[in-house]
């Protein structure tokens, strides 16, 4: 039961009776998207939305400080640990029949294709390399899901699958711990078992490793995971969307894979898990997992690089800010290029010194009209962007903004005064 384990005194318990197609569900989360709400009648069934919707939540699960989190996730890239496997895991409490309509899984906006799985992770094996990965996935029936598949690890095992006259099988978990929610939008390179990673951090704050229970299918899950959904990704494909991505706009209708569900397993008094699309919760869990990788590409340019920050109002995806101490001038500009390097999605970073706090959004823009002119602005033509980006036309433009103090400088005409 991870869900319930993570629900704090102050969350707001929703107890009416809430259709899951009419939106309620999002005006609720919209309303206050700082507090968790605990829904106890969607579909007839509890849910819960908001859980890990700030950095402050999603650090106190993990038993760590907020500005601990990138390095946490980053010692645990370099430092997997294996997985603790138990016999009797909690997810397999109870099981229920393959019927998705049942479950309390909203219709988020208006025009979205459908009902839509936001929180679960999907966990695949083939040729004994493992996956843990997030994908949004849309009701299409009553054991029928299209998911979206970028073309990345996922998306490689199954074409593999598929070449071999096979579907994949894979587990769906929904209601997972954050040490898994972030391993799972970490991009790491093929055959790194993402759960190892999940396990270095659930070790490194709680002196034991990760367990994990077997599904029937052979597929290891997070032991106390809310639901595992046992399924397979067919060899159909239907139409998958619209659905309001990460910018909060609705992304395109396109041709994806089927998942057909074959056995539901649930927790004892299980609560599913909803993630707000285009919500600060959607950020962070897109977000946080890349800002361990701009941290390391911008230190190995600039050696005092302090913090990095993806930004909420660029969806913690197209917007980034750096923190740094300059050695030298234009270590700015190699700062802007790493961070670039380091997350190529982003399309805007601002470099600023370390006497800014880059989680305060009125100190980094006061740094940029007291320390940055325009002819400071690095502007790189032509490049590749996020598909996400609704402005994009085939490539995009990327923009660097050095607010830094001149090399050499006292500062002394640049800082605030103080009593």
């Amino acid at each position: 039961m991870s869900v319930r384990k993570f629900l704090s005194s102050d969350a707001v318990l929703e107890s009416k009776k809430i259709d899951a197609d009419s939106q309620e569900v999002t005006k609720i989360l919209l309303s206050d998207q700082d507090r968790t709400f605990h829904f106890k009648d969607v579909n007839g069934k509890e849910a819960v939305g908001n859980l890990f919707s700030t950095r402050a939540k999603i650090a106190a699960a993990m038993n760590i400080e907020a500005g601990g989190i990138v390095d946490h996730i980053s010692d645990a890239i370099a430092n997997p640990k294996p997985v603790k496997v138990v016999d009797k895991p909690a997810f397999r409490k109870a099981s229920v029949p393959a019927d998705l309509y049942s479950l309390p899984i909203p219709k988020y906006f208006p025009e979205d294709g459908g009902r839509y799985i936001t929180a679960g992770v999907i966990i695949a094996e083939w040729n004994g390399v493992k996956n843990v990965s997030f994908h949004r996935m849309m009701i299409a029936g009553k054991n029928k899901i299209a998911v979206r598949l970028v073309p990345r690890h996922l998306f490689t095992m199954h074409k593999m699958a598929k070449a071999a006259g096979k579907e994949l099988n894979i587990s769906i978990c929904v209601g997972i711990r954050p040490e898994v929610l972030l391993a799972a939008a970490i991009s790491l390179d093929y055959g790194i078992d993402e759960m190892e990673i999940a396990s270095s951090m659930h070790m490194s704050s709680f002196k034991r490793p990760l367990e994990v229970g077997r599904c029937d299918n052979g597929i290891l899950v997070p032991a106390d995971a809310d639901y595992v959904l046992e399924a397979r990704i067919t060899m159909d494909e239907m139409k998958e969307g619209p659905f309001v991505d990460i910018t909060g706009t609705y992304d395109t209708i396109r041709s994806q894979p089927v998942i057909e569900v074959d056995k539901i397993w649930t927790s004892d008094k299980p609560v599913f898990q909803l993630l707000l699309p285009g919500g600060n919760e959607h950020y962070l869990f897109m977000g946080l997992p890349r800002e361990p990788m701009m941290l390391r590409t911008v230190r190995q340019a600039v050696p005092r690089t302090h913090a990095v920050r993806l930004t909420e109002g660029g969806c913690c995806w197209l917007h980034g800010v750096v923190s740094i101490t300059k050695n030298k001038e234009g270590d700015a500009v190699n700062a802007i290029m790493a961070a670039f390097t380091g997350h190529p999605s982003m399309k805007q970073v601002t470099i600023v010194d370390g006497d800014i706090d880059i989680f305060d959004d009125r100190q980094v823009e006061w740094a940029i009209a007291t320390r940055f002119q325009g002819n400071r602005l690095l502007r790189i033509p032509d490049a590749a962007g996020s598909s996400l980006d609704p402005s994009i036309e085939g490539t995009t433009w990327k923009i660097g903004i050095d607010a830094t103090l001149p090399f050499g400088s006292d500062g002394k005409m640049f800082k605030k005064a103080t009593l």
